[in-house]
């Protein structure tokens, strides 16, 4: 059995962790240094893996089998060229936050926000610190691929 204290504390990461996902996803796309999108994703890992610092994929709806397949491969690669993965849930929150929602489009036709690689931002930026250390520290505990979920404000 887990102590409350332990679970208690991770809770607060998790929290943290979004926070400074938030805020990191904010300054990438600020910074010109985050891609968007599935296909635009796997373009970038292809032609420069060196350059992603994070990949961060979004689902709400676990039950779609192709987006699970492209999470699958893209976690594969990911974990090969040692890049921190995210799983997130809250993708309206992303829409809200970066942006996305373009009250002419729908979600489909104004991008894809699936997938994001946050590349070589501009300034070693320290959300980017926060949110590795918790990628690390949920490893140990054995949850290779990190997961977090952002809240509608």
């Amino acid at each position: 059995m887990v102590p409350e204290e332990s679970v208690a504390s991770f809770e607060n990461r998790m929290q943290s962790a979004s926070l400074a996902l938030e805020e990191l996803l904010l300054t990438a796309q600020k910074q010109h240094c985050l891609t968007v999108g599935i296909y635009e994703s796997a373009k970038l890992l292809n032609a420069d893996p060196d350059s992603v610092v994070l990949c961060v994929l979004a689902a709400d709806d676990e039950e779609d089998v192709a987006l699970q397949i492209h999470f699958t491969l893209l976690q594969s690669f990911c974990c090969d060229s040692g890049i921190n993965i995210l799983r997130v849930s809250g993708v309206q929150r992303l829409w809200q936050l970066l942006g996305g929602v373009d009250a002419n489009q729908n979600q489909e036709e104004s991008g894809d926000l699936h997938c994001m690689l946050v590349t070589n931002l501009q300034v070693d930026h320290y959300r980017l610190q926060e949110v590795g250390m918790y990628c690390q520290e949920s490893r140990r505990l054995d949850q290779w691929v990190p997961e977090l979920v952002l809240q509608e404000r």
